[in-house]
């Protein structure tokens, strides 16, 4: 493999984790909201959104990813008028699915909170919202953070999906060398380095999750 082809795949590699990042991030804030609003509404128009957020999270977590990927794609530039930049907009298809799951993942850690801590913050003043900011949830993703880690390693195994639109992420740019190579050896040679810049990556985070469930850090 020549240079100018590793350093092609530094750069796919980069787009990857940039499109991860963005995607796992903003999943993590909106799964939040929504989690909240599933968990904890249960009267007036806080009961609707928690039937509209439970229907979001069951329609994106039971339906394709590449899915999602192909209508943020075609649909939101014809809808919005806006230039089909499929790089944007199947980051936007990835963050949109990876929302339902953490939603889930995060509502899972606010049914280990002991309802009892509402009561107490009640009694002593607490609001809603200030109850959950700084009581819940901290406790909430102290439990939950390996989890939180270990789906962002999948976010970024699941941009390989937009090679199927032709975004210069480490998989498409992987198959676009391939295209152009005879050799055996240096076939081979891409896949091995494509594996192990998706395995340092993957792995250093598997590593940060590992070091938080064993010495508790969270």
């Amino acid at each position: 493999m020549e240079l100018v082809d590793f350093y092609a795949l530094l750069n796919g590699l980069w787009l990857t984790i940039v499109m991860a990042f963005f995607a796992a991030s903003g999943a993590i804030i909106f799964g939040s909201i929504l989690a909240v609003i599933r968990n904890y509404g249960h009267s007036g128009i806080w009961k609707i959104l928690s039937y509209l957020a439970g229907a979001y999270i069951e329609i994106f977590r039971n339906t394709p990813l590449l899915l999602w990927m192909y209508a943020a794609c075609f649909v939101l530039p014809s809808i919005f008028n806006i230039p089909a930049n499929y790089a944007v907009l199947g980051t936007i298809g990835l963050f949109l699915y990876t929302t339902s799951v953490m939603a889930e993942i995060i509502r899972g850690g606010l049914n280990a909170i002991p309802k009892g801590q509402f009561e107490a913050a009640h009694a002593q003043g607490f609001s809603f919202p200030f109850t959950l900011w700084y009581i819940i949830f901290p406790q909430c993703y102290r439990k939950i953070t390996p989890t939180i880690l270990s789906q962002c390693v999948t976010t970024i195994k699941d941009t390989s999906f937009l090679a199927a639109l032709n975004v210069a992420e480490l998989t498409n740019v992987s198959k676009d060398i391939l295209s152009r190579l005879n050799s055996f050896e240096q076939i081979v040679s891409v896949f091995i380095t494509v594996a192990g810049l998706y395995f340092i990556v993957c792995f250093s985070l598997s590593l940060i999750v590992r070091y938080i469930v064993r010495h508790n850090v969270v």
